[in-house]
């Protein structure tokens, strides 16, 4: 059974090494390989891989930061690779499936993919523990922005995917709506909108039961009626 691999580091030497130790490995197909947590996360949506390696020390997102992102109903097996082994515990107390230290040894690499070869049938990950996300990798365009969560107005989803709102501007997360409900601050009031309670400005009522929200930056933020009690009520409105 192929294993679907990704790659995620930002050294590209380090991606390379690890490549070519995975070469021999006929069960392993390498999807591809990302240079930071951002587009690590993407290539993971997108590719929906079955493991991934992945580096702890990189650029404003960690592989242990990163992790704790990922949707849990949907997560590979995350083995971490780092030259610094007093990340080890942390690494285990995240969920991480494995853990290598660089310079990676072949023997141990073996060890590694034959566990996951054992644990694919049937998964053995345990659900993340969820933590509160203190910031949100987002990009527009080309621009790769790690964006405070306490910066956040809303957030909301369409066709095209899931959108942060800040008073700023609007960036795209590769984040899902429950994991962003399940890990912040950030409250329902409709089935594609989550809000900042402290970016609500005004909650506009209409008939029906739903509503309005507008906030401090005067954007215009819908309230079905299924949630709106829970608005209200954050507010000390009955």
């Amino acid at each position: 059974m192929t294993i679907r691999t990704l790659i995620i580091d930002d050294e590209l030497l380090a991606r390379d090494e690890l490549a070519s130790l995975l070469e021999p490995f006929d069960d392993i197909e390498i999807l591809g390989e990302a240079a930071n947590a951002i587009e690590g996360m993407a290539m993971i949506n997108q590719f929906q891989p079955d493991l991934v390696f992945v580096d702890i020390q990189m650029p404003k997102i960690t592989g242990i930061e990163m992790l704790s992102m990922l949707d849990p109903e949907r997560m590979p097996y995350m083995v971490f690779v780092t030259a610094y082994d007093e990340h080890a515990v942390t690494a285990f107390e995240k969920n991480a499936f494995d853990y290598l230290l660089k310079p990676v040894a072949p023997e141990r690499l073996s060890k590694t993919l034959e566990r996951v070869r054992v644990a694919r049938t049937p998964p053995s990950i345990e659900p993340l523990i969820a933590e509160p996300l203190r910031h949100l990798p987002c990009m527009r365009g080309k621009t790769l922005k790690v964006i405070p969560i306490s910066e956040v107005e809303y957030v909301f989803s369409d066709l095209s995917g899931v959108h942060v709102a800040t008073a700023t501007g609007s960036f795209f997360t590769q984040l899902t709506l429950k994991t962003l409900e399940q890990r912040s601050d950030l409250m329902r009031c409709h089935r594609q909108y989550l809000i900042q309670a402290h970016a609500i400005a005004e909650i506009q009522l209409q008939e029906g039961g739903g509503g309005e929200i507008l906030t401090h930056a005067g954007q215009a933020v819908p309230v079905s009626r299924r949630y709106m009690k829970a608005i209200k009520q954050r507010f000390g409105f009955q």
